[in-house]
């Protein structure tokens, strides 16, 4: 069973590289990088490609653990890497990728994580008390995506991920909401869309070909694959993305990019706001769009909204999708006393 069948792939993988994610500490890695961890591709394998530590792995691998030679199964003896999310968030479920490890991977592996405020050190983490498990010790599969539900409340900065006793790992992913801090988003107008300050696609008409919450990613995409991109339309009808913002707020602009979506982007899209209450109230009338190009448009609707519904018109790829505002004096402090109650 793959992660794919689980609804919390559905949400943003928080420890991206690209969202800013990082890992910073291991214990060891012998064998493969830590960083390799937190890629946003899937991991390769070339078989026969030998480096001067052998067999070069996509992925985090650490050198064989003497000390556990003869341990009991339970022993506490472990791998451990520590990584900082690139957005604090309240975490869904994990994945533990162990893809082309199949004589190398570790049994058993647990998560931890923590909240801490600021960029502590490597040394000032792997010193601090108080991490909170989100996964048990638990048996995992080589060669394969293992996922694991978290049943947590909590608002995490870090998480830490520990493999009895050794082996190799190829991607972690982090599946879950984000919670910036809010204190950063008072200085003004801001993306109120942006995965980093706490925007979600909610959902959308079709994935076939790359995942919706790629276009709320921060900075420019690099590639085609780095943003959302549908199947081919055979009907009548049109597709769509639904976004959550960080929260209620009146918006002052748009840009939807289409950047290298040359011969695939959609003919036209639209922008519909809706309110609190389920209404809805239009932001862009319907626009024609240009292949490979960042249109920026002004929203003159003054009414505050908690959603925005992109229509794009029949189908095909955007890049990026920022919606610039301000929120409301009621969402920011409803927002005070959810941050207060996830703390």
């Amino acid at each position: 069973m793959t992660g794919a069948t689980h609804d919390f792939t559905l949400l943003p993988d928080l420890a991206l590289r690209t969202l800013g994610g990082a890992v910073v500490w291991a214990n060891d890695e012998s064998f493969a990088e830590k960083e390799n961890l937190i890629r946003p591709e899937e991991s390769t394998y070339s078989p026969a490609t030998f480096g001067h530590k052998g067999q070069v792995y996509d992925g985090w691998e650490t050198r064989r653990r003497r000390g556990s030679v003869g341990a009991a199964p339970d022993s506490d003896d472990c791998d451990t890497a520590i990584v900082r999310l690139g957005v604090p968030g309240v975490i869904a479920g994990v994945i533990v990728d162990t893809a082309w490890f199949k004589g190398n991977y570790p049994p058993k592996v647990s998560v931890e994580a923590i909240a801490v405020d600021g960029y502590p050190s490597a040394e000032e983490l792997t010193a601090l008390e108080g991490w909170t498990t989100i996964v048990a010790r638990a048996a995992v599969v080589g060669d394969s995506a293992n996922p694991f539900t978290v049943d947590s409340a909590g608002r995490w900065t870090h998480v830490r991920l520990r493999m009895f006793p050794d082996g190799g790992i190829a991607r972690l992913r982090v599946h879950g909401v984000a919670k910036p801090d809010l204190r950063l988003l008072d200085s003004g107008p801001f993306d109120l869309a942006a995965l980093e300050n706490g925007g979600l696609v909610t959902d959308c008409s079709n994935r076939f070909f790359s995942h919706p919450q790629n276009i709320l990613m921060p900075g420019r995409a690099r590639v085609m694959g780095d943003g959302w991109e549908t199947a081919r339309r055979r009907d009548k009808d049109n597709d769509w993305v639904r976004v959550r913002l960080t929260g209620e707020g009146v918006l002052a602009m748009a840009e939807i990019d289409t950047s290298y979506f040359l011969f695939n982007s959609p003919g036209a899209a639209s922008l519909t706001g809706i309110r609190a209450d389920g209404s809805e109230v239009e932001l862009l009338p319907r626009t024609v769009l240009r292949p490979d190009t960042r249109h920026r448009f002004g929203i003159d609707a003054a009414e505050a909204v908690v959603e925005v519904r992109l229509d794009a018109y029949p189908d095909g790829g955007l890049a990026r999708l920022r919606l610039f505002g301000t929120l409301t004096d009621d969402a920011r402090t409803r927002l005070r006393a959810e941050q207060a109650e996830l703390s």
